[in-house]
């Protein structure tokens, strides 16, 4: 288990991490977001070690993250940190052997990822020749190489289009299986709803949102109609508790402040002709960071 106990980190006079603390347990993937500059990175580099924080304190399993358990830590990096003249194999020995991996043991597990992500034919070409995509397929082999116990990933779908997402969270999810602790930063809510079970919120190094992903969403009182049928649009503009109304191509999304409004809704609709969908939906994670990070910035 990972626990971040009230960490600090000043740069200077410049407040980077404000008292964070959480917990990620063995087998559960954690969410930590923000927007850039939010204080992720910083917090990334305090965990493995690179930075130290100026108060709190970091332990994994009940002991101080240092060279004594980093061979057991992966980390991918937002930033591509691939030696672009290397090999491919030339790569993932090198990250394998800082990890104190035998050679043996880094070239059977690097034949059984490449095979995985469909890019053996490319275990002798440089990294410089591959695209965006299988660049970033052999930064992910090279943080999971030595089988961590905790796997940070920073991005780790960036330049990946939905198939080879697919194939990242499928591997993600075996780590999961296995019991290591994962903790997981992406700009893309939508990734983050799939998979992670808990998450914090940063603004400005502190946190302003964190817990289970299904309360959070529980608890946020406002939600989303979606209706499809002919309906006016105008009406349902001016019923009370009623936010915004949008159209799509498909259907009208009605939010409102809470589930208290929802008859209110759905009295002024239900005369309307050819009505064939009236279905009420937790907001989504990104209206919710949205929200949560804009009242942090007008306090």
């Amino acid at each position: 288990m990972l626990k971040v106990e009230n960490v600090t980190k000043y740069y200077g006079d410049n407040l980077a991490v404000d008292n964070l603390s959480f917990e990620v347990q063995d087998g559960e993937i954690f969410g930590l977001l923000g927007v850039n500059g939010a204080g992720k990175t910083t917090t990334f580099r305090m965990i493995i070690g690179l930075l130290n924080p100026t108060s709190g304190k970091i332990t994994l399993n009940g002991s101080p993250i240092n060279y004594d358990v980093t061979d057991s830590i992966g980390f991918l990096t937002e930033e591509r940190s691939l030696l672009t003249k290397m090999t491919v194999k030339e790569q993932l020995i090198y990250y394998g052997t800082l990890k104190g991996m035998k050679e043996k043991d880094i070239l059977e597990r690097m034949d059984e990822w490449l095979k995985k992500f469909e890019i053996s034919e490319y275990k002798d070409r440089k990294i410089k020749e591959l695209s965006k995509g299988n660049q970033q397929k052999v930064q992910f082999i090279s943080a999971v190489i030595n089988n961590p116990k905790l796997l940070i990933l920073d991005e780790p779908f960036s330049g990946l289009d939905p198939i080879n997402v697919e194939m990242f969270m499928s591997a993600i999810k075996v780590f999961k299986e296995k019991g290591s602790s994962i903790i997981f930063s992406s700009h893309r809510m939508e990734h983050v709803e799939l998979f992670c079970e808990k998450l914090v919120i940063l603004v400005k190094g502190k946190s302003v949102l964190k817990g289970e992903l299904k309360k959070i969403k529980k608890d946020y009182r406002k939600k989303n109609i979606h209706i499809k049928g002919d309906v006016d649009e105008e009406i349902l503009k001016k019923i009370e508790g009623v936010v915004s109304v949008e159209k799509n191509a498909e259907e009208y999304i009605v939010k409102i402040e809470s589930d208290d409004y929802i008859d209110d809704v759905f009295d002024k609709i239900k005369k309307s002709k050819h009505i064939t969908k009236f279905s009420v939906e937790d907001p989504t994670l990104n209206e919710i960071f949205l929200s949560k990070v804009g009242e942090a910035y007008e306090n």
